[in-house]
């Protein structure tokens, strides 16, 4: 091969390599729209900042992890009378985890007394799980502590232009009663 072939045939492969894929070439899905992408990875950033932020704090105050937090504020949603509880699945569902994930956060809590576990008495193969008092407390405790590192960050990122736009819309999602 020559030199001059290597060129062209390098020169194609950068050609090809710069331009986007399009619909018509078999196995490669269109390219998503830049502004597109560009918006999703501001977003997980501003995800990353606001977690990060309430983590060091919650766990710095309390002891408490950002996603154990999430598991007892759902759990205590749930009491609205006696037998207010949750399927472990559902909890998983409820704070986007694995079930084993979730297992083992649950087992944690549950070791540290703030969670408890027992059967269905309908259906022996379903387990519950339930925010124990001492569980409540915390989460009443730490509740100001996170509403507090949530607004930290949220005025932060609204400082930097990227995230600024996507905080507005995180902002206009509050209920009324929290504004």
């Amino acid at each position: 091969m020559t030199q001059q072939t290597r060129q062209k045939r390098h020169q194609q492969k950068r050609t090809a390599a710069s331009q986007p894929a399009t619909a018509a070439e078999p196995n490669c899905p269109p390219a998503p729209t830049p502004g597109l992408a560009q918006g999703w990875c501001a977003l997980s950033a501003l995800h990353g900042r606001i977690e990060s932020h309430i983590e060091r704090v919650l766990q710095a105050q309390h002891h408490l992890s950002v996603r154990e937090f999430s598991v007892l504020s759902v759990l205590s949603e749930q009491h609205d009378g006696p037998g207010g509880h949750l399927r472990m699945h559902q909890v998983a569902d409820a704070v986007v985890l694995s079930q084993s994930a979730t297992t083992r956060l649950v087992t944690r809590l549950e070791e540290r007394g703030l969670l408890s576990r027992y059967l269905c008495p309908d259906d022996r193969r379903g387990i519950y799980t339930d925010v124990t008092p001492q569980g409540v407390a915390l989460l009443v405790e730490a509740r100001p502590t996170h509403d507090g590192a949530l607004c930290e960050a949220l005025q932060d990122a609204a400082q930097r232009p990227e995230l600024a736009p996507l905080v507005t819309a995180v902002e206009t999602l509050a209920p009324t009663a929290d504004r």
